[in-house]
């Protein structure tokens, strides 16, 4: 599939990384080509394209949102009507002060996000983990388990869709609903970095589901 990132920071950049030697066509939204991001971004895999922003959301099927919570209306207002049918991947979380939610819990950053974009099929995913996941999801010695990737949308071939591209990254996909859940996904974000940051257990650990 040809898939465009904007923003190829911490998450986004090991992202694009895996999906390109999956075998997709991976693009950088760049608006600035020489910005720090693109530039590690493309060090660390060279077979990344970049593109200037317009023309790399045009050409994409998929596009994947990982920029900071704050920056997401300047990032996706020039491509605004260029992204009406396609699939947006939200992989940004509102956090506040003292890791509290940054919309205090009345709605989830993706419900701003579709609304702000609101013929575009957004999915809440690759969230609820800090980046190291992103850049090894390999948990050994559990078998068949793999790490659960829950997702949130509307739309459910975008979901699919999605579902897809996270089994091809290690993941379980998990379908938690509409986009609505992404409320409750973005407060598991917050407990991740609860734990793993200021608990200090470290950001080697993941959810799996388990079923009967």
């Amino acid at each position: 599939m040809k898939i465009a990132f904007i923003g190829t920071g911490n998450v986004g950049a090991p992202l694009a990384d895996h999906l390109q030697k999956l075998g997709h066509q991976v693009f950088i939204a760049a608006r600035n080509p020489e910005s720090k991001s693109v530039l590690e971004a493309s060090k660390r895999n060279s077979e990344l394209i970049v593109k200037s922003l317009i023309e790399a959301v045009q050409e994409a099927e998929i596009v994947f949102l990982a920029t900071p919570f704050n920056a997401i209306e300047t990032a996706l207002a020039p491509v605004k009507s260029l992204l009406d049918g396609k699939i947006l991947v939200d992989c940004t979380n509102p956090v506040g002060a003292n890791l509290s939610h940054g919309l205090q819990s009345q709605i989830s950053g993706s419900e701003t996000v579709q609304e702000f974009v609101s013929n575009t099929h957004v999915v809440k995913a690759f969230t609820i983990y800090g980046f190291e996941n992103f850049e090894d999801s390999t948990y050994a010695g559990y078998g068949d388990l793999k790490p659960a990737m829950l997702i949130a949308g509307n739309d459910q071939s975008a979901k699919e869709t999605v579902s897809s591209l996270c089994s091809q990254l290690g993941w379980e996909p998990v379908d938690t609903g509409k986009l609505s859940m992404s409320l409750h996904l973005e407060h598991m974000t917050l407990l991740w970095i609860q734990m793993a940051r200021v608990q200090g257990k470290g950001s080697g650990f993941v959810w799996a589901m388990l079923q009967r």
